[in-house]
């Protein structure tokens, strides 16, 4: 029973990327798969989770689009989601988490 719940949860997640994919990139994706990725920066762990990666049916620049979310706000309430296209030299799920995260350190100063 609890692996189905997982599934159908996971659906959901996937259905929600796949719409804010169209909304950010004005694209329809396909789920390829999930990827475990785990980014270390100076012998510690800054990020680790999973990209979900999509193929895109009709974007101009980019076959495919990496996504995940995570959460953000006060007391984490909100989820944010981030998406990265797959244009060079972005060409893996971890690559994207690291211009996720130069992106947002940028964003920061």
């Amino acid at each position: 029973m609890h692996n189905w719940l997982n599934l159908v949860a996971n659906k959901d997640y996937i259905e929600r990327l796949k719409q804010v994919i169209f909304h950010l990139h004005k694209s329809d994706a396909q789920h390829a798969e999930s990827v475990p990725v785990e980014e270390i920066f100076s012998g510690k762990i800054i990020w680790k989770g999973v990209v979900e990666v999509f193929t895109l049916t009709d974007h101009p620049k980019a076959k495919r689009c990496f996504a995940w979310s995570h959460n953000d706000g006060e007391g984490d309430s909100d989820e944010r989601f981030v998406t990265v296209l797959e244009i060079p030299p972005v060409t893996s799920p971890k690559a994207a988490v690291k211009a996720a995260i130069v992106a947002e350190v940028r964003a920061k100063k």
